[in-house]
């Protein structure tokens, strides 16, 4: 099997994070002139590795291996949170590009065909996995049309800005991919946490967002008695209160659910508030959880109902996104590269975060893998992993991505 350059692995990985560096993180979010000098320099190693090198009209950055077909398409995002860490993303696309290279160098496997990529605002600037919808079809004219990043720019604008505007945009053509590899950082704790080294993903997990408001009647805080009350914030709190009762009754492990957002108003100390709003999302990997979620979140509406004081109206929040399974082959790839580089110390796991496999899977089949994260902060500044996690991890994936490639060819 190909073994990495640890070193040169970790230099690009290094000089990458200087682009955009603040402080101990990197700000470069999707289309900035930080981004775009990110994807240049990219763009320039993957020349360098001998692969053929495109920055399409989204700011998708593609390098081609030169061998034909069938191929193996590996990498991640670029881009960053607006506070991000250094390796969110960017490790999945460095080890894009040095699998690329290591194959090449090794004799057994310089005639297998990897492309390297680094999607497009997969940290959703503009639109969350910009550049992997794009690359699938997934986005209309409407859709990019309302799209605005976080700083007011209207997408259009932040194309023509980065001189994209006339640049064709790469799309999926059937019949060279096997399919795409993604490693990542886990963005958790559970790696770290067993002393484990690599996490084998079997799946990303599906994410629904509601909005639940509640209609009561303002009214003077001195003068409106208890009884005649029809407080909509205290029906914020008895749901909020009830979520975290009931949800852990139909919860697994690894399920979350997060109440991240809620507003009051008018919002004043002598004023009984007339309408409230409360956000939540939930994730899991079986829709039958998220399904339960929703059937006690009716129940809970019912309830409050039924008092006669408080009106509730529940909408969904975002689209959903359903979960998205791994390929079960490469998973089997992947675990065995495991076992050889990480004896004992891996596991089966799910992800609990977004990532691009979830968009790509409607074209192609997916696998990933994690790396532990430094007491699971991700982003943050304070985002970072062991270099020795960081290397194994590369390995791993370079075998799997060997072994897949020599099975699809039957070499």
């Amino acid at each position: 099997m190909p073994s990495i350059n640890a070193e040169r692995l970790m230099s690009d990985l290094r000089h990458l994070r200087t682009i955009g560096a603040v402080e101990n993180g990197v700000v470069r979010p999707a289309l900035s002139p930080a981004d775009m000098e990110a994807r240049r320099w990219l763009a320039g190693r993957y020349e360098e590795a001998n692969l053929e090198t495109t920055i399409d009209g989204v700011g998708n950055v593609l390098g081609r291996s030169r061998n034909s077909g069938p191929a193996l398409l590996i990498g991640s995002h670029s881009d960053t949170q607006p506070r991000g860490g250094w390796l969110d993303g960017a490790l999945g696309v460095i080890y894009g590009l040095e699998i690329a290279r290591a194959l090449g160098e090794d004799a057994d496997t310089k005639d297998l065909a990897i492309d390297a990529i680094a999607w497009q605002d997969e940290e959703s600037n503009f639109m969350s996995c910009l550049g992997s919808r794009s690359y699938v079809g997934g986005i209309t004219p409407e859709m990019e049309a309302e799209a605005v990043g976080r700083d007011g720019t209207v997408l259009s604008d932040a194309i023509t800005a980065a001189g994209l505007a006339d640049t064709p945009r790469i799309t999926h053509v059937d019949g060279r991919y096997v399919g795409y590899l993604e490693a990542h950082i886990e963005q958790g704790a559970y790696l770290e946490d067993a002393g484990e080294h690599i996490g084998v993903v079997t799946a990303i997990v599906g994410i629904r967002g509601m909005r639940i408001r509640f209609h009561g009647q303002q009214n003077h805080a001195g003068t409106t008695t208890m009884a005649r009350r029809c407080d909509a914030a205290t029906g914020l709190y008895e749901m909020a209160y009830r979520i975290n009762q009931e949800f852990p009754k139909v919860a697994t492990e690894p399920t979350v659910w997060t109440m991240g957002q809620v507003q009051i108003e008018p919002g004043a100390v002598s004023i009984v508030p007339g309408f409230a709003e409360l956000s939540l999302q939930m994730r899991d990997q079986d829709e039958a959880v998220l399904d339960a979620f929703q059937k006690i979140i009716a129940d809970i509406t019912v309830d409050i109902e039924s008092r006669g004081k408080i009106k509730v109206e529940v909408e969904p929040a975002r689209a959903p996104i359903r979960p998205c399974f791994m390929n079960d082959g490469f998973q089997a790839h992947l675990a065995r590269a495991a076992d050889v580089n990480a004896p004992g110390k891996w596991r089966h796991m799910p992800s609990a975060a977004g990532h691009d496999p979830m968009v790509l899977q409607a074209k192609l089949e997916c696998a990933m893998l994690f790396i532990p994260s430094i007491a699971g902060i991700s982003h943050d500044f304070a985002e970072d992993s062991h270099d020795a996690d960081i290397v194994r991890g590369c390995q791993v994936m370079a075998d799997a991505a060997a072994s897949i490639l020599k099975e699809a060819t039957g070499a």
